[in-house]
């Protein structure tokens, strides 16, 4: 027997309960993860109050779209993995039939990765799914190039963190956007080359000015909203790209009318592509190993104390990266 999270109708965090349940064996094609570590994203947090664009299989659904842990079992016709092997999971085909936030999960062996040597298991938590998600929003949609003006909107968030670092290891200039002046010095710690704090300045002003009164090559938007056409307006005209990664503002966002590339990215797009996982994950260990990439890590929870941690994401008392859970094996 071994631990789960379920529940068995949507609300708030006292939904969340854990229980004990017998562990599955994989099929062909499928590996058994015994879970060390998962996030505790926002998704999972719309998920089990309702609000996800998603269906939700009641009662007794899971949650957890990310994770790490140690492969303890492997079903036929699987190559390249084996019992032991230390893995990343890149993409969760159904959450709440087989989340992460329980002590196994069983997955197809296309959907981990191994996980770099080092790479201790909280902060492999905190990896995947901001930095894939950044990453694939900024160069495989957007075509972030050296030099390229990258304006990053809830930038203190984990992608909009993840986004920081990458736009800095391509070689890009990353001009971070928070709507409190406090978070100006933590932001520019962080490695952004400008930050521009709505609760004093103009956004749109303030993007010009960094940018040579021309815009943003790129926007990297996490809240949408009604704010979304005021934010086109600091893209550089016809050329510039804005691209929508996150739903944090859930009214109404009307679509702007300036000349500019626009696409709504789901991370899914390239995490449920094996050519587009390689590309990513080549990427991200080698921004590891050079210490240009590093997860940030608020705080952690036990598996057990999971309605705590699902309270504490929905306070917003997040100072700075990931809340991650551990399961048995580092609990």
């Amino acid at each position: 027997m071994a631990r789960v999270v379920v529940f068995d109708e949507t609300g708030g965090p006292e939904v969340l309960r854990v229980v004990e349940e017998p562990v599955g064996d994989p099929g062909p094609g499928e590996v058994r993860v015994r879970i060390e570590a998962f996030a505790v994203n926002r998704l999972d947090e719309l998920t089990r109050s309702g609000a996800a664009p998603m269906p939700i299989r009641l009662p007794h659904a899971r949650l957890g779209c990310e994770g790490t842990g140690i492969v303890d079992a492997v079903g036929s016709g699987v190559d390249g993995l084996g019992v032991g092997d230390a893995v990343l999971v890149t993409a969760v085909p159904d959450m709440t039939s087989n989340g992460t936030y329980a002590d196994y999960t069983v997955l197809p062996a296309a959907r981990v990765v191994k996980r770099p040597a080092g790479l201790d298991p909280v902060k492999a938590a905190a990896l995947w799914v901001a930095y894939s998600t950044a990453y694939g929003a900024l160069v495989e949609k957007a075509g972030m190039r050296p030099g390229d003006h990258v304006l990053i909107t809830a930038a203190s968030g984990t992608v909009g963190l993840a986004a920081i670092q990458i736009a800095r290891r391509i070689g890009a200039v990353p001009i971070a956007v928070t709507r409190r002046t406090a978070k100006k010095d933590a932001l520019f710690a962080a490695g952004a080359s400008a930050v521009i704090a709505t609760d004093q300045e103009d956004i749109v002003e303030a993007a010009l000015r960094h940018t040579g009164g021309v815009g943003a090559d790129i926007i990297l938007d996490s809240v949408m909203g009604p704010g979304l056409a005021e934010l086109a307006r600091a893209a550089r005209q016809i050329t510039g790209t804005l691209v929508t990664v996150g739903w944090l503002d859930p009214r109404p966002a009307p679509y702007p009318s300036q000349a500019i590339t626009i696409h709504r990215y789901m991370s899914f797009e390239h995490t449920l592509d094996p050519e587009s996982v390689r590309r990513i994950a080549a990427f991200l260990f080698a921004g590891l190993r050079a210490g240009a990439l590093d997860p940030a890590v608020d705080k952690v929870f036990a598996l057990d104390e999971i309605a705590e941690a699902h309270r504490y994401l929905q306070r917003g008392q997040r100072a700075h990266g990931k809340i991650i859970g551990t399961g048995a094996a580092v609990a």
